[in-house]
């Protein structure tokens, strides 16, 4: 198939299907804000929103849309699920505004048997009876085929004799689903393939689940083997592990088939979030293309690959889904990444000092898993304060804090070339750790400056994981001096802040000395 040469429709059915994700239950005014963001901004062909039957708080919510998509024109486009149920369904659908109805008949024998007790024949007679009456309404008929894959597998003459029986009725789309997701991409492009064959003047849509985990690989396969419809979720929200992607579905489409699609990509991130928050399930952040992380570099010879010709890009750019391209900092940093973000700072450093700065971010990115740009002069401003003396050197800490108990702190300390070990207990880990080095302090007579001020903050904006920046003010006796600490653990950064204080302080008492 030629790039371009065929249009392929995406219908969303997060808040129908996709409501049936364990946990989430959308109120009428978010399924308003999904259903207008969906048909407006990211303009998807069709929307299945409900099924018919529901709650009152459901039929509220579908008041609502339909409302709104008669007043925009799209209310066409606007589809609930219904059964073969003769008036029931139909008439609650009409009683809603909505005007097309997605009937669910069974796709396989053993559904129709087992699941409704009943012959081929008479559910074949249902389905017309049904048919007949919604489209006396003056309701636009689909028609689910539920569970399509195992039918065709396990009883194919069956499929074959219902959709005979109902390819004569006035049914817009015949809706093939993968109920239980249970085919391959092969097995999706073959079934379909013999479906479309069959059947060349109907149109035919794929509903795939992602059981196995090829949800979106089987919806590039339907539409190589012809289906010119998709249904898909928001999230991959939907039963068990879900229904196909909308964001995966709709780039590869487009990247990899050269489909004609309606969808404005650059909303999906938008879409993502909304339906995030007010479905209350997080997306990873590492989910394609809309996942928190997607869009950053963290190895430095990425961003140095980058940097000299774009050679790790691809089509799957930031700017392309209004976001923004990203290069991490941590333990994989290499020169490329820091200068990339001294850049973005407008900040310059020396080679001495970037090589410093380097080093302290590798440093942090043991114990964070991401140094964000907001960290960065934090960072610079404790590295270029930072002499290296080492008179007294911290060899190990442990600090314990408990709810309504006492802190404690054991340390390892080296003064010149001896070695102690000390504890101590506070109201609090920090005062716990001053405790316990002051004891080692005293023996050795070394004074211990006076703690004049206490300051933590952490970048505007950052997170619980953001670095804390500790600076303390000290008095000596005859100045004040302030020392900076910066961790991702909030006593750790005192204890640095500390620990450089009494180098400077023994480094003052040397020279005097001298």
């Amino acid at each position: 198939m030629k790039a371009g040469t065929y249009a392929v429709e995406i219908l969303d059915t997060t808040l129908r299907d996709g409501e049936q994700t364990q946990g989430v239950s959308f109120s009428p005014a978010e399924k308003a804000n999904i259903a207008k963001a969906l048909l407006q901004h990211l303009r998807v062909n069709r929307i299945e929103i409900a099924s018919a039957l529901a709650s009152e708080r459901d039929k509220e919510a579908v008041n609502n849309i339909t409302s709104w998509a008669d007043s925009k024109d799209f209310l066409h486009r606007v589809e609930i699920l219904g059964f073969v149920d003769h008036k029931k369904s139909a008439d609650w659908i009409r009683e809603s505004g909505a005007t097309v109805v997605n009937l669910l008949a069974k796709g396989s024998e053993k559904h129709c048997r087992q699941q409704l007790g009943k012959t081929l024949k008479q559910h074949i007679a249902d389905i017309k009876k049904t048919v007949n009456y919604s489209l006396k309404q003056g309701l636009a008929v689909n028609v689910y085929l539920e569970d399509w894959s195992n039918g065709y597998r396990e009883s194919p003459d069956y499929v074959f004799e219902l959709m005979d029986a109902i390819s004569k009725l006035n049914i817009g789309h015949y809706m093939l689903p993968d109920t239980l997701g249970i085919l391959s991409p092969n097995q999706v492009y073959d079934s379909l393939s013999d479906m479309v064959k069959r059947y060349p003047s109907l149109n035919f849509d794929f509903h795939p689940h992602n059981d196995y985990g090829l949800a979106t690989a089987n919806a590039l396969m339907a539409v190589r083997a012809g289906i010119r419809c998709l249904h898909c979720t928001i999230n991959c929200l939907g039963e068990r592990a879900g229904n196909a992607s909308m964001a995966e579905v709709v780039v590869n489409l487009k990247d990899r088939m050269g489909a004609d699609l309606t969808v404005e990509e650059t909303h999906l991130m938008r879409l993502s979030n909304m339906v995030s928050s007010f479905s209350g399930k997080r997306v990873s952040e590492n989910t394609p293309i809309v996942g928190e992380d997607v869009f950053t570099q963290t190895a430095g010879i990425h961003a140095d690959g980058d940097k000299k010709g774009g050679l790790y890009l691809s089509m799957l750019k930031a700017e392309r889904f209004k976001r923004k391209h990203s290069y991490a900092l941590g333990k994989l940093s290499g020169k490329a990444s820091l200068d990339n973000k001294l850049e973005e700072l407008g900040l310059h450093l020396s080679d001495v000092n970037r090589n410093k700065v380097l080093k302290r971010v590798i440093e942090l990115g043991e114990s964070k898993k991401q140094i964000t740009t907001e960290d960065l002069p934090i960072i610079i401003a404790d590295v270029l304060e930072t002499e290296d003396y080492n008179y007294i050197q911290l060899l190990s800490c442990t600090v314990t804090s408990g709810l309504n108990l006492e802190s404690t702190a054991s340390i390892h300390i080296q003064i010149g070339e001896e070695r102690f070990t000390s504890s101590g207990g506070g109201n609090g880990g920090y005062h716990a750790f001053m405790v316990a080095t002051k004891k080692v302090l005293d023996k050795q007579k070394i004074d211990f400056p006076k703690l004049i001020d206490y300051e933590t903050k952490i970048p505007r904006g950052g997170e619980t994981s953001a670095l804390v920046d500790c600076i303390i003010t000290w008095h000596d006796g005859e100045k004040s001096f302030k020392t900076r600490g910066v961790h991702s653990d909030q006593v750790v950064a005192a204890v640095e802040a500390t620990m450089k204080m009494l180098n400077l302080h023994l480094h003052a008492q040397v020279t005097i000395a001298q």
